[in-house]
């Protein structure tokens, strides 16, 4: 009878109806598993271009927004799975890690308007009166239709920071190793005094982010030196070194008009516009050039409206970039947030013999866009853009730096300390 209850009393509140049939790697990654769901993003309230990270118990709120083509709305509820630094399921259940119900609706939705591409426009945002998170930590925001709760529609990554620890970062030029000239090296310091760590070199880790990117994350690194409450991660191998990559390239899309800066033309076939962007140049071997990008993300705009959620249209966008031969060993793809730097049949380029170039179609909404051409090899999961897009010690990039904790009692991975340095204001040769 005692087993009876614990069984029925751990199913009651542990991660209910998860899919099964998903593998984790796809379930607790930022994934959208419906093709009829576009421009995903999730952000801090009134900062389209932030990072998804807000502070434990503080006013701040995350907002997760995405579109449904079609003309008619469905019904969607969401949920949170509390994950470790590595993106496993944590050993927490949700009465754990949430104050409020485990599972609730998406009610914030409206219709497009006056687009030749219908949509609805979804947004929900969090901590709300429903439901609190109360653990910091990695976090998956998970969307099903209210019908089909193992069946999600898109898995959102986001962070929960306790910020106790705190972190002096710094960004140079390497100065030991090959390639300096293309890469950009992560200094940063470690106080830890806020919190009670017995082993300081087995019990914290650190991860470094360049641009909110997962898929070149720095993993799991060590100290250098420790004490007097301070771990300093100064390497002089490359485990905090990133290549420098390349400012990105852009497009402006937000009038469907006019043409603006690298659009060759703009035309209308019933029932959709067409944009076609000036074939891109290769920056291999080019120096090195600055200007102002969004680290490659978007930014949903409308010049012909006046609410971009939802007056914003919905376009083709045709790709091209010159290759005398195609790249034996593996494919190339347009990267970004606009593929929700996934790399998929919805970003992939074909090859075109007879004009010698590669191209790609991809159905994106009016706005600013960042991208870069990066080139996968088959079988690795991590691309390169210096093939296309060279590589520069002076590019202007965002690192973030997350810090977690694991109590050797404790059940869960704490971020305890989180900062954001760009390389623009902080590197030094």
């Amino acid at each position: 009878m005692n087993f009876v209850f614990i069984t029925l009393f751990l199913s009651a509140i542990s991660p209910s109806r998860l899919p099964q049939d998903i593998p984790d790697t796809l379930l607790l990654s930022n994934h959208v598993f419906d093709n009829k769901i576009k421009s995903v993003q999730l952000y801090k309230e009134g900062w389209n271009l932030s990072y998804p990270i807000a502070s434990l118990n503080s006013d701040e709120k995350l907002v997760l927004h995405f579109d449904l083509l079609g003309d008619k709305p469905a019904s969607y509820n969401y949920t949170f799975i509390h994950c470790d630094k590595d993106w496993k399921r944590s050993d927490i259940f949700p009465n754990d890690y949430l104050d409020g119900f485990p599972e609730n609706p998406a009610e914030d939705f409206q219709a497009s308007f006056n687009t030749t591409v219908s949509y609805y426009h979804y947004s929900i945002t969090f901590p709300n009166d429903r439901v609190k998170i109360t653990c910091s930590g990695n976090y998956i925001i998970m969307v099903c239709p209210a019908d089909k709760p193992d069946e999600p529609i898109l898995t959102q990554r986001f962070i929960v920071a306790e910020d106790i620890a705190h972190l002096k970062i710094s960004a140079h030029r390497p100065q030991m190793t090959q390639g300096n000239n293309a890469n950009q090296q992560v200094d940063f310091t470690l106080n830890y005094s806020g919190l009670d760590v017995s082993n300081p070199y087995g019990d914290i880790y650190a991860f470094i982010l360049q641009n909110g990117r997962w898929d070149n994350t720095k993993k799991n690194l060590k100290p250098e030196f420790y004490g007097n409450n301070e771990l300093q991660y100064n390497s002089l191998s490359d485990k905090n070194i990133f290549r420098g990559g390349n400012e990105y390239r852009y497009f402006d899309i937000k009038s469907i008009r006019y043409q603006t800066e690298y659009i060759k033309k703009i035309d209308f076939v019933a029932p959709n516009y067409n944009v076609y962007l000036l074939p891109s140049e290769n920056r291999e071997f080019k120096p090195y050039f600055y200007w102002q990008d969004f680290n490659g993300k978007y930014y949903v705009a409308v010049q012909e409206g006046r609410k971009a959620d939802t007056d914003a249209d919905y376009v083709y966008v045709y790709f091209t970039l010159p290759s005398k031969q195609m790249i034996a060993g593996g494919n190339i793809y347009v990267s970004g947030a606009l593929s929700n730097w996934a790399f998929d049949s919805n970003n992939i380029m074909t090859y075109n013999s007879e004009k010698g170039e590669y191209e790609c179609t991809m159905l994106l909404k009016q706005g600013w866009y960042n991208y870069e051409y990066v080139f996968l090899k088959n079988g690795e999961n991590g691309g390169s853009a210096s093939y296309f897009e060279g590589s520069h010690y002076e590019t202007e990039n965002d690192y973030v730096v997350l810090v977690y904790f694991r109590n050797p009692r404790g059940r869960y991975d704490r971020v305890v300390g989180h900062a954001i340095l760009n390389t623009l204001n902080h590197m030094t040769n």
